[in-house]
Protein backbone atom coordinates (compact mmCIF):
# COMPACT_ATOMS: atom_id res chain seq x y z
CA UNK A 1 0.00 0.00 0.00
CA UNK A 2 2.80 2.51 1.18
CA UNK A 3 4.59 1.54 -2.33
CA UNK A 4 1.59 2.16 -4.30
CA UNK A 5 0.96 5.97 -2.60
CA UNK A 6 4.68 6.74 -3.41
CA UNK A 7 4.35 5.46 -7.44
CA UNK A 8 1.38 7.82 -7.77
CA UNK A 9 3.03 10.41 -5.98
CA UNK A 10 6.30 10.19 -8.21
CA UNK A 11 4.03 10.10 -11.05
CA UNK A 12 1.88 12.98 -10.35
CA UNK A 13 4.79 14.90 -9.21
CA UNK A 14 6.16 14.23 -12.99
CA UNK A 15 3.28 15.56 -14.41
CA UNK A 16 3.41 18.55 -12.46
CA UNK A 17 6.57 19.75 -13.55
CA UNK A 18 5.65 19.28 -17.46
CA UNK A 19 2.58 21.52 -16.79
CA UNK A 20 3.07 24.58 -19.27
CA UNK A 21 0.84 27.02 -20.49
CA UNK A 22 -1.21 30.36 -19.04
CA UNK A 23 -1.81 31.02 -15.28
CA UNK A 24 -2.89 33.58 -12.91
CA UNK A 25 -5.58 34.94 -10.84
CA UNK A 26 -6.76 38.09 -12.96
CA UNK A 27 -5.79 40.40 -9.89
CA UNK A 28 -2.36 40.26 -9.00
CA UNK A 29 -0.17 43.18 -8.07
CA UNK A 30 2.36 42.95 -11.50
CA UNK A 31 4.40 45.81 -12.61
CA UNK A 32 7.35 46.55 -15.28
CA UNK A 33 10.57 46.51 -13.02
CA UNK A 34 13.29 48.54 -13.63
CA UNK A 35 16.22 46.58 -15.27
CA UNK A 36 18.47 43.94 -12.24
CA UNK A 37 21.29 45.67 -10.84
CA UNK A 38 24.71 43.86 -12.18
CA UNK A 39 26.98 44.75 -9.84
CA UNK A 40 28.72 42.38 -8.18
CA UNK A 41 27.27 39.44 -10.44
CA UNK A 42 25.99 38.77 -13.54
CA UNK A 43 22.71 36.69 -14.62
CA UNK A 44 23.82 33.55 -15.89
CA UNK A 45 21.79 31.49 -18.85
CA UNK A 46 18.37 30.49 -17.18
CA UNK A 47 18.48 32.97 -15.01
CA UNK A 48 20.82 32.41 -12.60
CA UNK A 49 22.43 35.48 -10.59
CA UNK A 50 26.34 34.34 -10.33
CA UNK A 51 28.65 36.08 -7.65
CA UNK A 52 31.83 38.01 -8.92
CA UNK A 53 34.26 35.03 -7.44
CA UNK A 54 34.47 32.91 -4.89
CA UNK A 55 32.30 29.81 -3.60
CA UNK A 56 28.19 30.65 -3.74
CA UNK A 57 25.63 29.00 -2.30
CA UNK A 58 23.02 27.99 -4.84
CA UNK A 59 19.20 29.18 -3.87
CA UNK A 60 16.30 28.23 -6.23
CA UNK A 61 13.82 30.53 -6.36
CA UNK A 62 10.60 30.20 -7.83
CA UNK A 63 7.76 33.09 -8.47
CA UNK A 64 4.59 33.46 -10.78
CA UNK A 65 5.48 37.29 -11.46
CA UNK A 66 8.58 38.38 -13.97
CA UNK A 67 8.94 41.65 -12.28
CA UNK A 68 9.62 39.73 -8.74
CA UNK A 69 12.06 37.41 -10.52
CA UNK A 70 13.83 40.76 -12.06
CA UNK A 71 13.50 42.38 -8.26
CA UNK A 72 15.31 39.38 -6.53
CA UNK A 73 18.16 38.91 -9.28
CA UNK A 74 18.71 42.85 -8.14
CA UNK A 75 18.53 42.18 -4.59
CA UNK A 76 21.09 39.17 -4.97
CA UNK A 77 23.45 41.22 -7.08
CA UNK A 78 23.26 43.59 -4.96
CA UNK A 79 23.81 41.02 -1.78
CA UNK A 80 26.87 39.82 -3.27
CA UNK A 81 28.61 42.76 -3.45
CA UNK A 82 27.63 43.88 0.25
CA UNK A 83 28.38 40.21 1.16
CA UNK A 84 31.02 38.46 -0.55
CA UNK A 85 31.87 36.07 2.42
CA UNK A 86 28.25 35.32 2.07
CA UNK A 87 27.38 35.08 -1.85
CA UNK A 88 24.56 33.25 -3.21
CA UNK A 89 24.19 31.93 -6.52
CA UNK A 90 20.45 33.09 -7.38
CA UNK A 91 19.06 30.29 -9.47
CA UNK A 92 15.17 32.38 -10.19
CA UNK A 93 12.51 30.78 -12.60
CA UNK A 94 9.01 32.20 -13.30
CA UNK A 95 6.48 29.53 -13.82
CA UNK A 96 2.67 29.97 -14.59
CA UNK A 97 0.49 31.03 -11.79
CA UNK A 98 -1.67 27.97 -11.56
CA UNK A 99 0.69 25.82 -12.84
CA UNK A 100 3.87 26.82 -10.13
CA UNK A 101 1.07 27.08 -6.95
CA UNK A 102 0.10 23.55 -7.92
CA UNK A 103 3.91 22.16 -8.59
CA UNK A 104 5.10 23.86 -5.24
CA UNK A 105 2.05 21.79 -3.23
CA UNK A 106 2.85 18.55 -4.83
CA UNK A 107 6.93 19.18 -3.82
CA UNK A 108 5.94 19.80 -0.63
CA UNK A 109 3.48 17.22 0.23
CA UNK A 110 6.03 14.40 -1.63
CA UNK A 111 9.40 15.81 0.09
CA UNK A 112 11.09 16.47 -3.48
CA UNK A 113 11.51 18.87 -5.71
CA UNK A 114 11.11 22.21 -3.82
CA UNK A 115 12.78 25.73 -4.19
CA UNK A 116 14.69 26.96 -1.59
CA UNK A 117 12.99 30.21 -1.84
CA UNK A 118 9.09 30.94 -3.45
CA UNK A 119 6.77 33.50 -3.84
CA UNK A 120 2.59 32.26 -3.03
CA UNK A 121 0.08 34.83 -3.81
CA UNK A 122 -2.12 35.88 -0.73
CA UNK A 123 -5.54 33.56 -1.79
CA UNK A 124 -3.08 30.10 -2.09
CA UNK A 125 -1.48 30.39 1.16
CA UNK A 126 -4.38 28.64 2.91
CA UNK A 127 -3.59 26.03 1.21
CA UNK A 128 -0.35 25.93 2.49
CA UNK A 129 -1.48 26.10 5.88
CA UNK A 130 -3.36 22.63 6.57
CA UNK A 131 -1.65 20.67 8.55
CA UNK A 132 1.92 20.96 9.56
CA UNK A 133 3.14 23.62 7.14
CA UNK A 134 6.03 22.77 5.37
CA UNK A 135 7.68 25.96 5.53
CA UNK A 136 10.21 27.55 7.81
CA UNK A 137 8.92 29.56 10.42
CA UNK A 138 10.74 33.48 9.97
CA UNK A 139 9.88 34.70 13.77
CA UNK A 140 13.56 34.85 14.65
CA UNK A 141 14.31 37.40 11.80
CA UNK A 142 10.68 39.61 11.96
CA UNK A 143 9.59 39.93 15.50
CA UNK A 144 12.59 42.53 15.63
CA UNK A 145 11.39 44.23 13.09
CA UNK A 146 7.61 44.33 13.77
CA UNK A 147 7.71 47.86 15.28
CA UNK A 148 8.98 49.25 12.16
CA UNK A 149 6.67 46.93 9.58
CA UNK A 150 2.92 47.37 8.80
CA UNK A 151 2.64 43.94 11.17
CA UNK A 152 -0.79 43.15 9.73
CA UNK A 153 1.40 42.25 6.36
CA UNK A 154 3.18 39.36 7.86
CA UNK A 155 0.45 38.22 10.01
CA UNK A 156 -1.68 37.17 7.36
CA UNK A 157 1.22 34.74 6.75
CA UNK A 158 1.08 33.03 10.38
CA UNK A 159 -0.03 30.10 11.87
CA UNK A 160 -0.14 29.71 15.66
CA UNK A 161 1.71 32.97 16.03
CA UNK A 162 4.02 31.33 13.78
CA UNK A 163 5.29 33.92 10.53
CA UNK A 164 5.85 31.45 7.27
CA UNK A 165 5.92 34.44 4.75
CA UNK A 166 6.89 38.35 4.20
CA UNK A 167 4.83 40.39 1.83
CA UNK A 168 6.23 42.61 -1.12
CA UNK A 169 3.82 45.58 -0.24
CA UNK A 170 1.13 46.88 1.99
CA UNK A 171 -1.34 47.21 -0.77
CA UNK A 172 -3.37 50.20 0.93
CA UNK A 173 -6.35 50.75 -0.88
CA UNK A 174 -7.04 54.13 -1.86
CA UNK A 175 -9.08 56.65 -3.81
CA UNK A 176 -8.18 57.30 -7.50
CA UNK A 177 -9.91 60.82 -8.23
CA UNK A 178 -9.66 62.41 -11.44
CA UNK A 179 -8.82 65.78 -10.63
CA UNK A 180 -9.92 67.81 -14.16
CA UNK A 181 -13.86 65.74 -13.56
CA UNK A 182 -14.21 67.42 -9.88
CA UNK A 183 -12.70 70.62 -10.81
CA UNK A 184 -15.22 70.16 -13.57
CA UNK A 185 -17.75 69.93 -11.17
CA UNK A 186 -16.49 72.39 -8.45
CA UNK A 187 -15.67 69.14 -5.92
CA UNK A 188 -12.82 69.57 -3.52
CA UNK A 189 -11.71 65.59 -2.99
CA UNK A 190 -10.32 66.90 0.36
CA UNK A 191 -13.65 68.15 1.89
CA UNK A 192 -14.63 64.22 1.36
CA UNK A 193 -14.35 62.91 4.67
CA UNK A 194 -17.18 60.12 4.79
CA UNK A 195 -19.01 57.91 1.96
CA UNK A 196 -22.14 60.49 2.84
CA UNK A 197 -19.92 63.31 1.71
CA UNK A 198 -18.42 60.97 -1.28
CA UNK A 199 -22.83 60.22 -2.06
CA UNK A 200 -23.18 64.47 -2.41
CA UNK A 201 -20.26 64.78 -4.08
CA UNK A 202 -21.25 62.18 -6.66
CA UNK A 203 -24.96 63.73 -7.01
CA UNK A 204 -23.34 66.96 -7.91
CA UNK A 205 -20.78 64.96 -10.14
CA UNK A 206 -23.93 63.60 -11.91
CA UNK A 207 -25.85 67.07 -12.08
CA UNK A 208 -22.57 69.07 -13.36
CA UNK A 209 -21.34 66.40 -16.12
CA UNK A 210 -23.57 63.75 -16.75
CA UNK A 211 -20.88 61.24 -15.10
CA UNK A 212 -20.81 58.62 -12.49
CA UNK A 213 -18.46 59.58 -9.90
CA UNK A 214 -17.24 56.44 -9.39
CA UNK A 215 -17.20 52.25 -10.97
CA UNK A 216 -17.59 49.14 -9.25
CA UNK A 217 -16.63 45.75 -10.71
CA UNK A 218 -19.40 43.53 -11.82
CA UNK A 219 -17.34 40.44 -10.76
CA UNK A 220 -14.34 40.90 -8.91
CA UNK A 221 -13.49 41.44 -5.02
CA UNK A 222 -12.17 44.82 -5.16
CA UNK A 223 -15.47 47.07 -4.72
CA UNK A 224 -16.53 44.71 -1.29
CA UNK A 225 -13.73 43.43 0.45
CA UNK A 226 -11.75 46.80 1.20
CA UNK A 227 -14.96 48.51 2.26
CA UNK A 228 -16.19 45.66 4.62
CA UNK A 229 -12.39 46.00 6.18
CA UNK A 230 -12.72 49.62 6.78
CA UNK A 231 -15.15 48.82 9.55
CA UNK A 232 -13.49 45.84 10.92
CA UNK A 233 -15.74 42.88 9.08
CA UNK A 234 -14.55 40.51 6.83
CA UNK A 235 -15.37 37.17 4.80
CA UNK A 236 -14.29 35.02 7.34
CA UNK A 237 -13.14 35.72 10.96
CA UNK A 238 -10.20 35.06 12.74
CA UNK A 239 -11.18 31.13 13.31
CA UNK A 240 -11.67 30.64 9.91
CA UNK A 241 -15.43 31.04 10.15
CA UNK A 242 -17.27 32.21 7.21
CA UNK A 243 -18.99 35.82 7.88
CA UNK A 244 -20.55 36.74 4.36
CA UNK A 245 -23.93 37.86 5.79
CA UNK A 246 -22.96 39.88 8.86
CA UNK A 247 -25.38 43.17 9.21
CA UNK A 248 -22.67 45.36 8.23
CA UNK A 249 -21.57 43.48 4.95
CA UNK A 250 -25.29 43.89 3.73
CA UNK A 251 -25.50 47.23 5.06
CA UNK A 252 -22.27 48.23 2.91
CA UNK A 253 -23.71 46.87 -0.39
CA UNK A 254 -27.25 47.92 0.15
CA UNK A 255 -25.13 51.42 -0.13
CA UNK A 256 -22.96 50.86 -3.44
CA UNK A 257 -26.19 49.38 -4.89
CA UNK A 258 -27.93 52.44 -3.74
CA UNK A 259 -25.00 54.33 -5.68
CA UNK A 260 -25.45 52.29 -9.01
CA UNK A 261 -29.13 53.24 -8.84
CA UNK A 262 -29.12 56.88 -8.32
CA UNK A 263 -26.60 56.62 -11.36
CA UNK A 264 -23.83 58.39 -8.75
CA UNK A 265 -21.76 55.13 -9.26
CA UNK A 266 -21.44 52.42 -12.51
CA UNK A 267 -20.42 49.55 -13.14
CA UNK A 268 -16.91 48.61 -14.97
CA UNK A 269 -17.10 47.94 -18.59
CA UNK A 270 -16.12 44.70 -19.09
CA UNK A 271 -17.41 43.80 -15.27
CA UNK A 272 -13.87 44.27 -13.49
CA UNK A 273 -11.13 46.93 -13.13
CA UNK A 274 -8.47 44.86 -14.69
CA UNK A 275 -10.16 44.67 -18.26
CA UNK A 276 -9.08 46.67 -21.58
CA UNK A 277 -13.08 47.90 -21.57
CA UNK A 278 -11.99 49.54 -18.65
CA UNK A 279 -9.22 50.93 -19.16
CA UNK A 280 -9.84 52.70 -22.40
CA UNK A 281 -13.56 53.85 -20.39
CA UNK A 282 -11.43 55.24 -17.28
CA UNK A 283 -9.12 56.89 -20.09
CA UNK A 284 -11.64 58.94 -21.94
CA UNK A 285 -12.56 60.48 -18.34
CA UNK A 286 -16.20 58.53 -18.22
CA UNK A 287 -15.79 58.35 -14.54
CA UNK A 288 -14.19 60.23 -11.57
CA UNK A 289 -12.61 57.68 -9.33
CA UNK A 290 -12.08 54.29 -8.58
CA UNK A 291 -10.80 52.69 -4.92
CA UNK A 292 -8.19 50.26 -5.42
CA UNK A 293 -5.18 48.95 -4.18
CA UNK A 294 -2.08 50.82 -4.44
CA UNK A 295 -0.31 48.35 -6.56
CA UNK A 296 -3.53 49.28 -8.85
CA UNK A 297 -1.28 52.37 -9.95
CA UNK A 298 0.63 50.82 -12.73
CA UNK A 299 -2.66 50.22 -14.16
CA UNK A 300 -3.12 53.80 -14.90
CA UNK A 301 0.34 54.74 -15.90
CA UNK A 302 0.41 51.23 -18.22
CA UNK A 303 -2.90 51.27 -19.67
CA UNK A 304 -4.45 54.70 -19.14
CA UNK A 305 -1.92 57.28 -20.28
CA UNK A 306 -4.24 59.65 -21.60
CA UNK A 307 -4.56 60.75 -17.46
CA UNK A 308 -1.39 61.24 -16.79
CA UNK A 309 -0.75 64.50 -14.14
CA UNK A 310 -4.59 64.73 -14.21
CA UNK A 311 -5.07 61.40 -11.40
CA UNK A 312 -4.51 61.98 -7.49
CA UNK A 313 -4.15 59.56 -4.68
CA UNK A 314 -6.38 60.39 -1.62
CA UNK A 315 -7.79 58.11 1.60
CA UNK A 316 -10.68 56.25 1.47
CA UNK A 317 -13.51 58.20 2.48
CA UNK A 318 -14.69 56.65 6.43
CA UNK A 319 -18.10 55.29 6.74
CA UNK A 320 -18.06 57.44 10.43
CA UNK A 321 -15.90 60.58 11.66
CA UNK A 322 -13.05 59.14 13.01
CA UNK A 323 -13.24 55.94 10.88
CA UNK A 324 -10.67 53.53 9.00
CA UNK A 325 -9.84 55.16 5.62
CA UNK A 326 -7.93 52.43 4.15
CA UNK A 327 -7.50 48.57 4.13
CA UNK A 328 -4.65 46.02 2.83
CA UNK A 329 -5.58 43.88 -0.02
CA UNK A 330 -3.94 41.36 -1.93
CA UNK A 331 -0.37 40.52 -1.73
CA UNK A 332 2.09 38.19 -2.43
CA UNK A 333 4.58 36.41 0.44
CA UNK A 334 7.91 34.99 0.33
CA UNK A 335 8.43 31.75 2.02
CA UNK A 336 11.53 29.29 2.64
CA UNK A 337 10.62 25.73 2.49
CA UNK A 338 11.90 23.05 4.76
CA UNK A 339 13.38 21.38 1.80
CA UNK A 340 15.82 24.46 1.80
CA UNK A 341 19.61 23.15 2.76
CA UNK A 342 21.16 26.23 4.52
CA UNK A 343 17.29 28.03 5.72
CA UNK A 344 19.27 30.28 8.33
CA UNK A 345 21.85 31.49 5.60
CA UNK A 346 18.38 32.29 2.79
CA UNK A 347 16.73 34.04 6.10
CA UNK A 348 19.48 36.23 5.87
CA UNK A 349 19.51 37.20 2.21
CA UNK A 350 15.64 37.46 2.96
CA UNK A 351 15.42 39.87 5.03
CA UNK A 352 17.95 42.17 3.48
CA UNK A 353 15.73 41.58 0.24
CA UNK A 354 12.46 42.74 2.23
CA UNK A 355 12.95 43.88 5.37
CA UNK A 356 16.06 46.43 5.41
CA UNK A 357 15.81 49.79 4.41
CA UNK A 358 17.12 49.72 1.14
CA UNK A 359 15.62 46.35 0.08
CA UNK A 360 11.95 48.56 0.67
CA UNK A 361 13.45 51.03 -1.23
CA UNK A 362 13.89 49.04 -3.79
CA UNK A 363 10.54 47.25 -3.85
CA UNK A 364 9.04 51.02 -4.40
CA UNK A 365 12.06 51.78 -7.32
CA UNK A 366 12.16 48.36 -8.85
CA UNK A 367 8.22 47.50 -8.54
CA UNK A 368 6.13 50.63 -7.96
CA UNK A 369 4.94 48.83 -4.52
CA UNK A 370 4.05 50.40 -0.71
CA UNK A 371 7.16 49.22 0.71
CA UNK A 372 5.77 47.08 4.14
CA UNK A 373 8.29 49.43 6.51
CA UNK A 374 6.51 52.37 6.84
CA UNK A 375 10.10 54.79 8.00
CA UNK A 376 10.73 54.53 4.49
CA UNK A 377 7.56 56.11 3.10
CA UNK A 378 9.06 60.00 4.23
CA UNK A 379 12.18 58.78 2.48
CA UNK A 380 13.44 61.45 0.01
CA UNK A 381 13.55 58.99 -2.40
CA UNK A 382 9.75 58.75 -2.41
CA UNK A 383 9.53 61.57 -4.21
CA UNK A 384 12.58 61.07 -6.60
CA UNK A 385 10.97 61.29 -10.43
CA UNK A 386 9.67 57.74 -11.38
CA UNK A 387 6.68 57.05 -13.91
CA UNK A 388 4.51 57.08 -10.70
CA UNK A 389 5.63 60.26 -9.51
CA UNK A 390 5.61 61.89 -12.95
CA UNK A 391 1.76 60.53 -13.11
CA UNK A 392 0.63 61.21 -9.78
CA UNK A 393 2.47 63.70 -8.74
CA UNK A 394 5.05 63.60 -5.36
CA UNK A 395 2.44 63.35 -2.47
CA UNK A 396 1.89 59.96 -2.77
CA UNK A 397 3.19 59.03 0.10
CA UNK A 398 2.35 61.91 2.35
CA UNK A 399 -1.59 59.84 1.32
CA UNK A 400 -0.07 57.07 2.87
CA UNK A 401 1.56 58.62 5.87
CA UNK A 402 -1.68 60.01 7.30
CA UNK A 403 -3.14 56.85 7.00
CA UNK A 404 -0.66 54.35 8.01
CA UNK A 405 -2.62 53.46 10.96
CA UNK A 406 -5.91 53.60 9.53
CA UNK A 407 -5.11 50.32 7.06
CA UNK A 408 -7.57 47.46 8.56
CA UNK A 409 -5.98 43.92 8.70
CA UNK A 410 -7.56 41.31 6.30
CA UNK A 411 -8.03 37.57 7.77
CA UNK A 412 -7.11 34.90 4.91
CA UNK A 413 -7.73 31.45 6.59
CA UNK A 414 -8.41 27.97 5.13
CA UNK A 415 -11.56 28.62 3.90
CA UNK A 416 -10.82 32.01 1.87
CA UNK A 417 -10.06 30.69 -1.61
CA UNK A 418 -13.72 28.96 -1.22
CA UNK A 419 -15.00 32.39 0.12
CA UNK A 420 -13.43 34.42 -2.52
CA UNK A 421 -14.61 32.47 -5.70
CA UNK A 422 -18.16 32.90 -4.16
CA UNK A 423 -18.29 36.36 -4.21
CA UNK A 424 -16.60 36.86 -7.06
CA UNK A 425 -18.41 34.69 -9.40
CA UNK A 426 -21.92 35.05 -7.17
CA UNK A 427 -22.62 37.73 -4.96
CA UNK A 428 -21.31 40.63 -6.62
CA UNK A 429 -22.45 39.92 -9.95
CA UNK A 430 -26.25 39.49 -8.48
CA UNK A 431 -26.29 41.97 -6.65
CA UNK A 432 -23.98 44.96 -9.14
CA UNK A 433 -25.36 43.07 -12.34
CA UNK A 434 -28.67 41.62 -11.70
CA UNK A 435 -29.49 43.91 -8.80
CA UNK A 436 -30.92 41.59 -6.84
CA UNK A 437 -31.49 42.62 -3.25
CA UNK A 438 -27.83 42.31 -1.18
CA UNK A 439 -29.37 40.83 2.05
CA UNK A 440 -30.62 38.10 0.24
CA UNK A 441 -27.99 37.67 -2.73
CA UNK A 442 -25.10 37.49 0.70
CA UNK A 443 -27.53 35.15 3.09
CA UNK A 444 -27.81 32.46 0.20
CA UNK A 445 -23.77 32.83 -0.71
CA UNK A 446 -23.43 32.09 3.50
CA UNK A 447 -25.45 29.01 3.05
CA UNK A 448 -23.92 27.45 0.11
CA UNK A 449 -20.41 28.01 1.52
CA UNK A 450 -21.24 26.63 5.36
Amino acid sequence: MKKAFLCTTALLLILVMGLSGCGGNGNTETSPSNPPASNGGTKAEGGETEPAGGEAQKVVFWTFVDAHQKFYESMAASWNESHPDKAIELEATTIPYDDMHTKLLVALQSGVGAPDLVDIEQSKFPNFMKGTPQLVSLNDMLEPELGNIVKSRVEIYSKDNTYYGIDYHVGATVMYYNKEMLDQAGINPDDIKTWADFETAGKQMLEKTGKPMITFEGNGNWSWWPAISQQGSDQVDTDGKVTVDTPVNVKTMEFFQKLVKEGVAAVAPGAGHDTEEYFGYMDSGSAASVFMPFWFMNRFTDHIPDLKGKVIIRPMPAWEEGGNRSAGMGGTATSITNQAKNPEDIKEFLAYAKLSKEGNLQIWKQLGFDPIRTDVWSDPAMKESNKFTDYFGTDIFDTLISIKDEIAPVHIREKSPEVFDAIRNKAIPEIFIDMKEPAKVLKDVQASLK
